[in-house]
């Protein structure tokens, strides 16, 4: 099943895609980015799940792609309190017993918190460029995309993506990181509570964040963590170092079978 569905939850309408059918093993569920959607993943999904041979589940979350539009401001606990819940309507709403969560940026933060709730479901977590608190570097980075979305084309080539979402996507996103009171928002208290294995990676160059992301997070969950810092690679590691990661999904992906 590749075409593009739609699922109804309680309190919205998300677009989503499912590669492989979901009874071929835990699922590869992935959480975009804040400024992405199920369509700005655009071949990577594709590419997971023939590395893998493994189903993999891609969604847009509420106010972005073509799901249901999101009321702002939003909550600066979203990351941690919304995104969870979301997660937990799609998983309800699609049946799905086995999972393996792949976030990215917003979405990792978002994947660790749900972690943290101890799912039965969720057999091992896979982190890119997390966040796992508010550092200088991150609001650093937001601020310059401030810039390339007021001043250059950044504006219209979200357009495509996100279509009458965009400015609730951009500004719901951007709103919160720049936000003074955002500053203290972390998920130290939630990291310990994670038990299943964690694999994160992250690049050396990320522009939002530095390796200190990864030195934390490894320090404070309980279960098995692997960190990994990919030389000459920005903040979109399954962009910019494609091949490698799918390699590390894979065989993080086969150490939970064993």
């Amino acid at each position: 099943m590749t075409h593009r569905q739609f699922l109804e939850t309680r309190i919205s309408r998300l677009e989503y895609q499912l590669l492989r059918p979901a009874d071929q093993g835990p699922v590869l569920v992935l959480l975009h980015e804040g400024l992405g959607s199920l369509d700005l993943w655009k071949d990577f999904p594709a590419q997971l799940a023939d590395a893998c041979a493994a189903p993999v589940l891609v969604y847009s979350r509420q106010g972005y792609g073509r799901s249901s539009p999101v009321t702002l401001p939003r909550p600066l606990d979203y990351l941690s309190q919304d995104g969870p819940q979301e997660l937990e309507h799609v998983l309800d709403g699609l049946a799905l017993d086995q999972v393996i969560l792949v976030g990215h940026s917003d979405g990792a933060s978002i994947a660790l918190a749900y972690a943290a709730r101890q799912d039965p479901r969720v057999k091992g977590v896979v982190v890119l460029a997390p966040h796992v608190d508010v550092e200088p570097a991150s609001v650093a980075g937001v601020r310059r995309t401030v810039q390339a979305y007021t001043r250059g084309d950044l504006h219209e080539r979200l357009r495509a993506y996100h279509g009458s979402n965009l400015e609730g996507a951009f500004r719901g996103w951007s709103d919160t990181w720049l936000n003074p009171d955002f500053a203290t928002w972390n998920l130290h208290t939630a990291l310990p509570l994670i038990q299943v294995p964690v694999l994160a990676i992250q690049g050396d160059e990320d522009e939002f964040a530095t390796p200190a992301q990864l030195q934390t997070l490894a320090a404070m969950v309980s279960g098995p963590c692997r960190t990994l810092l990919l030389e000459h690679c920005r903040h979109f590691p399954q962009n910019q170092a494609r091949a490698r990661v799918l390699e590390l999904i894979d065989e993080f992906r086969a150490t939970l079978d064993r």
